[in-house]
């Protein structure tokens, strides 16, 4: 049996500025690094023993939550433009007031192929980077692998980790909080199941 953990970076800058996240490359809160310092005093006794890798998005709300369980387990991060939130194009650097006045049109029933602007993302698109990296996070032989990334990009992978097309995505999505820790395991190659998802005591 291999685990995945996955953890939702902490409070960042932008949760509170009224910013917009995306590839804007926003530190952690004074908060948020407490929390991240909390996470790895509770998570990483739970892997003593155990082969870990760790892999976070490259953007530094991403990294400076990964960077404590790192230094806990003696590990070294690999940092991956996969794991990074998806891109909104034009909104990057700008207000969530910004974006919400300026984006394209939603079309429901297909939200996945919506492109809010002309150099953004879809969601599709993010679901495409993630799943070479899933198929290589199963291929590993640590005991558990720890992907460090952000709420959208997380609530994708959620989809993708249950087999499920991205087409899914126009219907149903799961979300989680910030420095939400999620728990999956992957039973003798073929059965995936979701252990635990949107845990947030770590940060206590």
């Amino acid at each position: 049996m291999k685990q995945i953990l996955t953890i939702q970076h902490c409070e960042s800058i932008h949760h509170t500025n009224g910013m917009v996240g995306s590839w804007t490359d926003w530190d952690l809160t004074e908060r948020g690094r407490r929390q991240a310092q909390n996470i790895a005093d509770n998570l990483a006794p739970e892997l003593l023993g155990q082969s870990v890798k760790i892999y976070s998005s490259d953007l530094k709300r991403a990294a400076q939550t990964a960077a404590p369980l790192a230094e806990k387990l003696g590990l070294e991060i690999e940092f991956r433009q996969e794991l990074r939130e998806r891109n909104l194009g034009e909104a990057v650097g700008k207000s969530a007031q910004w974006y919400r006045e300026h984006r394209g049109p939603e079309r429901p029933g297909d939200y996945i192929d919506v492109r809010p602007f002309p150099s953004a993302e879809t969601e599709r698109e993010v679901y495409q980077r993630l799943e070479p990296l899933c198929r290589e996070v199963l291929d590993r032989d640590e005991d558990t692998v720890v992907l460090v990334s952000h709420g959208g990009t997380l609530g994708v992978w959620n989809l993708l980790w249950l087999g499920l097309p991205p087409e899914a995505m126009n219907h149903c999505g799961i979300r989680t909080k910030a420095g939400a820790v999620g728990r999956f395991e992957f039973y003798g190659g073929w059965s995936r199941q979701i252990r635990q998802i949107g845990v947030l005591s770590y940060m206590e």
